[in-house]
């Protein structure tokens, strides 16, 4: 009885309720009962009142469910340590162990050539660059046989049959056909290109050569030497350090050093700003030629990322052209994801499903190529050359694997047309820096200033040109500004917003408060607690 109000009936109670309730409107229910059309009218008005408050909370709820973000951008000036900065000179080995099957596929290429266009390619592509050829003794590594591995010649390039665009103008397309391993369910590998076709036809051949290769070899016991490629390098205008820099070798894109790559020595703080603060590189961006057809550029590739990350030159980076001087400025953002129920990132690749197969962070493109490595291997039976293999398994060879080609294009296709679930498993990093680049180029050395750079080259590095071409190159890479833009996600209905929202619709339709909540459902329970005693009474009234 200290805590239950009691009543003679449902009317005394409801009558109370209005009187006293903070509740707006509800006491013209009472004051109204002698007329009856006020209190119809303010009867209706209290529950289309009721019902649209129940409306806002339901489109908030909704709207809070669904985890929205909202974009916050900051910005900050501080020194930050300079970005990791990969080079590579373009020009792959032609290593001793598979160097007869590479001439080999020197010519099958030089005969499709001449099959295709009618030119005689042997005297300006191959043949003349054989004396250039830097051949890497592996003897030491094992005895291998070189006589298991056989070229195929059922992939030859054909060209297609004619077809008329909309313009009326008929183009053909070159390629090779690809079928599996019953020899059924083949398709052509087209190009509109033939450029492009000829290419992809030999990276094809070349993989499979190279997977003769060991799957580690100590490139540094076969390697040329950083001044071979690097004349000269500096950093904030002191000389750079043999400890500031990592080889290693890519099948593609050759010898390749990074620089900072830790991203722990303070010698690489960036204090300042501009140009004469940042790294700056004297280059040989001559073409030796190794592999003239596994890569039609000549120059040197660069590539700007972070720390402790894989460079994935295939999809990243820019070239730098010979005989000229290139100033790259670069200008650092911050992205910072929310994850969980707002989004799907990963910090450190924690909580990641897909097993990464390189040593460095986690990066999108890293569990991208790690995903499907395994899908691969556990579908065509063999591992793609280009990306690291898990372990147990073995690299493509089509004289082991005959269909691989077509497991793997197949598989590809797939992958770029978002038909495997590789990006579904990779999320993007909940923290990530990037880096937007701009450039600018300029003749160099001028005409008059070649002679005497080239001589101080010559005495200093040991520079040797034995061509009229430009075969040198200058790169300067710099932070435009110190301060960066830092881009933040956070929730654009947190659970403070959304009681305070609640809130306020509350006071806009009721004019009322918490308290009046604590109210309503003092009311629902002397509601109930009185249809309890009704019906005890009723019960013992018929009892007796």
């Amino acid at each position: 009885e200290g805590l239950i109000e009691f009543y003679d009936s449902f009317k005394d109670m409801f009558e109370f309720f209005c009187k006293n309730t903070t509740i707006h409107g509800t006491i013209r229910l009472v004051c109204s009962d002698s007329n009856r059309m006020k209190t119809a009218f303010w009867t209706l008005l209290l529950l289309a009142s009721f019902g649209m408050l129940y409306w806002q909370f339901a489109l908030m709820f909704s709207q809070y469910w669904a985890y929205p973000v909202v974009l916050t951008m900051s910005m900050h000036s501080e020194p930050k340590m300079f970005p990791a900065i990969t080079i590579c000179n373009l020009d792959p080995y032609r290593f001793e162990l598979v160097s007869e099957h590479l001439v080999q596929l020197d010519h099958m290429a030089e005969e499709s050539i001449t099959f295709l266009y009618g030119i005689n390619t042997s005297a300006s592509l191959f043949h003349m660059n054989e004396k250039n050829i830097h051949v890497k003794d592996l003897s030491r590594i094992g005895n291998l046989s070189r006589s298991s591995f056989k070229l195929s010649q059922n992939f030859s390039l054909l060209r297609m049959s004619d077809h008329t665009n909309r313009s009326g103008k008929k183009h053909s397309r070159v390629g090779f056909r690809l079928c599996n391993a019953t020899g059924g369910n083949c398709f052509y590998k087209t190009y509109s290109s033939g450029m492009d076709a000829i290419l992809e036809w030999y990276r094809f051949h070349y993989m499979n050569i190279m997977s003769q290769l060991p799957v580690i070899i100590n490139i540094s016991d076969h390697e040329e030497q950083i001044e071979d490629m690097v004349y000269s390098c500096q950093y904030d205008g002191e000389p750079c350090r043999p400890s500031d820099y990592v080889h290693f070798h890519h099948p593609v894109f050759g010898s390749c050093y990074t620089f900072n790559s830790k991203g722990t020595d303070p010698f690489w703080t960036a204090t300042k700003p501009g140009i004469p603060y940042g790294l700056s590189l004297i280059l040989r961006a001559e073409q030796k030629d190794h592999i003239p057809l596994l890569s039609t550029v000549a120059g040197v590739k660069v590539m700007i990322h972070n720390h402790n990350q894989t460079p994935f030159l295939e999809h990243e980076g820019f070239d730098i052209r010979p005989g000229i001087a290139t100033t790259i400025g670069i200008q650092q953002d911050e992205v910072n994801r929310l994850g969980g129920n707002y989004g799907k990132c990963t910090m450190n690749g924690n909580g990641v499903n897909v097993k990464l197969l390189y040593n460095n962070s986690y990066t999108l493109q890293a569990c991208l190529h790690s995903c499907f490595q395994h899908i691969m291997v556990r579908k065509c039976g063999c591992g793609y050359y280009y990306y690291p293999l898990p372990p147990g398994a073995e690299y493509c060879n089509y004289n082991k694997q005959p269909a691989w080609g077509h497991c793997f294009y197949q598989l590809y296709n797939r992958l770029r047309n978002h038909h495997l679930n590789c990006f579904d498993q990779c999320p993007k990093p909940c923290r990530e820096s990037l880096y937007k680049v701009s450039a600018g180029t300029a003749k160099w050395p001028s005409a008059k200033s070649q002679a005497w750079i080239r001589q101080a080259l010559r005495h200093q590095n040991g520079y040797n040109s034995t061509s009229n071409r430009n075969d040198i190159a200058k790169v300067t890479i710099f932070y435009q500004q110190l301060n960066y833009q830092s881009v933040n996600e956070s929730p654009l209905l947190s659970e403070n917003l959304l009681l305070s929202s609640m809130g306020s619709q509350w006071s806009l339709w009721f004019g009322s408060s918490v308290l009046s909540v604590v109210e309503m459902f003092e009311l629902l329970v002397d509601t109930l607690v009185l249809s309890l005693l009704f019906c005890y009474q009723r019960f013992r009234s018929k009892k007796t």
